[in-house]
């Protein structure tokens, strides 16, 4: 049964790639109604790799090249391919990716229904990296350095919202820890807007340690605790203050936890601050926290507005002139780029979130 369906897939590989160099030779748009036409009767996911889904993970992945690709799916009966859509077919052809159409039901079935903008890849999974890779920073590299800890993320939802925030904001490194933790799914890079396929993220099976050695090197290690938990016997040892008023001075470490229970006592206790968002109001139980992607978006945006590279209020208000002038905007194209700025069509990702 394997043999079989390796030799449909080599066959239909063959068929669409001649597909595409018949429609180059006629002047034809690749990908047009003809190959929507032809019938597809082997669409199952090849065994050891996933289906990635969205238009942007999808097209992240494929600029990025760190996956195997072994084939692009994008949904018949459109007529046409434009902008993005349009670029992914191109990368898919000079790479001699097989592309299928198959209909919109069969995309369907084949994400368990999750939102795939007409596009989906068979791919080979991520992993995290071992933190050993993540190369030494000294300190005195850079005092503004910024890495981002994680200890058991589950939600996949969360876990990418967190590293859409992470990387739009500029974080340096992810480091998460191996056990309870949400791996590097599909649903991850949707939920990322694909931010995980160009970010390194890392993992250590020794969280603890890892924290006591970056404290040794002169990192600081900020955890960050719910404003229901200050009180906390075991918080009370280590100074808390509001995201607010931190100063962000030398090479930090912020350190998250879970969406349940937050950091553990042994992490916790490797921390030499931690960090809150202070409610604007009286909260009633059960209210006292917010969801941790949201927190880390809050807590991220108040450190990185200290970065020397961070738009000042002048910068900021230019850049929201420019968004309302097209015409400016192309002008001051390089005035005070910022790494969370992109030069791709927002039309397209309406559908993302």
């Amino acid at each position: 049964m394997a043999l079989l369906s390796t030799i449909r897939g080599a066959t239909w590989g063959r068929i669409v790639t001649r597909h595409f160099s018949h429609a180059a030779r006629r002047g034809e748009r690749p990908g047009g109604e003809e190959l929507s036409r032809l019938l597809l009767d082997d669409l199952v996911p090849t065994s050891r790799l996933e289906l990635l889904f969205g238009l942007s993970p999808c097209l992240l992945a494929l600029r990025a090249a760190r996956r195997s690709v072994a084939r692009l799916l994008l949904q018949a009966g459109k007529a046409g391919l434009q902008g993005e859509r349009a670029e992914l077919l191109r990368m898919a052809e000079a790479r001699d990716i097989p592309v299928l159409r198959p209909r919109r039901q069969k995309l369907d079935a084949m994400c368990r229904y999750q939102v795939h903008q007409g596009v989906c890849m068979e791919v080979s999974p991520l992993r995290p990296r071992p933190w050993s890779e993540a190369g030494e920073a000294s300190p005195g590299d850079d005092p503004q350095q910024l890495w981002l800890v994680l200890e058991g993320i589950q939600d996949p939802r969360n876990f990418g919202a967190v590293l859409r925030s992470a990387h739009f904001l500029g974080v340096d490194k992810i480091i998460t820890s191996r056990r309870n933790s949400c791996p590097l799914t599909p649903v991850v890079s949707k939920a990322s807007a694909g931010a995980m396929e160009v970010m390194d993220v890392f993992s250590t099976d020794d969280l603890t340690g890892f924290l006591q050695t970056k404290a040794q090197q002169g990192w600081l290690v900020a955890g960050t605790v719910g404003c229901s938990r200050a009180e906390d016997p075991q918080s009370s040892e280590i100074p808390i203050t509001s995201c607010l008023e931190f100063l962000w001075d030398r090479p930090t470490l912020l350190v998250l936890g879970n969406e349940g229970s937050g950091l553990s006592q042994e992490v916790q206790a490797s921390c030499q601050l931690l960090l809150t968002i202070l409610p604007r109001r009286q909260l009633p139980p059960g209210l006292e926290s917010l969801n941790v992607s949201v927190a880390a978006g809050i807590l991220l945006h108040s450190i990185c507005s200290q970065w020397k590279g961070f738009p000042t209020e002048g910068e900021r208000r230019q850049l929201l002139q420019d968004l309302q002038e097209p015409s400016a905007r192309s002008e001051r194209l390089s005035v005070a780029q910022h790494p969370g700025l992109s030069s791709g069509s927002e039309k397209e990702r309406q559908n993302e979130s």
